[in-house]
């Protein structure tokens, strides 16, 4: 697995995640036995990245207690979010946050869709100081948010900015990612499918037979070995529960990166199916 330094720490972080938005919101424990396949399939590739939210209703509960089940709990790397109006609001849900995912401090804190982040960003480095959170985050999902990102990104001190980014959704090519390089902010990269629309628009169809010559072998690797070759993206966290889904997606993690005219090449093929 590819690995990209987290530019404030240069910690490396493995370059393919995995989201839980709706996917790991689970009721009960009958799910659980494929969700465990689902991280263990993580682990195994050498990815450690779990993005989570209080926004994704048991998510956080639900990763939790899978990960309490594996041999090493300590060694995934956990990012939430803080989602709601008021300090001691925000507070009280990223103690909540802690308890959910049974963990004494968290990797990374985000502000979720800048909700009150003024308010809170002086808690998160308060906690930051204090040890509880390592890292310090700022996340959107619109394109509209991306230079409200970016401008954040140069009048204060952040770790990460999240948002979205795919082969046919380049707003952030513009300004917010460059940005986050010049800044030195780690990235992470939501919605990379397009929440699903990407995968089927390509689905039944073949990939181009160059694709194969960079060793890419089914559509979801495809897809976001093109987001993993920006070289300002730090780590993509396409959301599964399924396993087999998940591998396929960590294929892109790994192997030959396209280069620039080839990135241009897999968006024009793309876009014209």
């Amino acid at each position: 697995m590819l690995t990209r330094l987290i530019p404030c720490s240069q910690e490396p972080l493995p370059v393919i995640g995995l989201g839980t938005w709706q996917t790991f919101d689970v009721r009960g424990t009958s799910a659980y036995p494929q969700l465990q396949q689902t991280l263990a399939t993580l682990r195994a590739a050498g990815s450690t990245v779990i993005d989570s939210s209080p926004m994704y209703g048991r998510a956080e509960e639900v990763v939790g207690d899978l990960t309490s089940q594996t041999e090493d709990p300590a060694s995934f790397f956990y990012a939430t979010k803080v989602w709601t109006q008021g300090r001691e609001a925000g507070i009280r849900q990223m103690e909540d946050s802690l308890r959910k995912l049974r963990r004494p401090a968290i990797d990374l804190m985000q502000i979720h869709n800048l909700v009150d982040w003024k308010t809170h960003l002086p808690t998160l480095r308060d906690w930051q100081a204090a040890g509880k959170v390592r890292y310090v985050g700022i996340t959107h999902y619109t394109d509209a948010m991306h230079d409200e990102l970016a401008r954040i990104l140069t009048t204060e001190t952040i770790d990460f900015v999240q948002f979205n980014y795919s082969i046919l959704d380049r707003n952030a090519e513009k300004r917010l990612l460059p940005v986050a390089a010049e800044r030195g902010v780690a990235t992470l990269i939501n919605r990379p499918f397009t929440e699903g629309n990407l995968l089927a628009r390509v689905r039944g169809k073949a990939l181009p037979d160059w694709a194969t010559e960079l060793g890419i072998s089914n559509w979801a690797e495809f897809l976001l070995k093109f987001i993993v070759a920006h070289p300002a993206v730090t780590c993509v966290i396409p959301g599964t529960r399924n396993p087999n889904h998940l591998a396929d997606n960590l294929l892109a993690g790994a192997g030959e990166m396209p280069d620039e005219a080839t990135r241009e090449k897999m968006a024009a093929y793309v876009r014209a199916l």
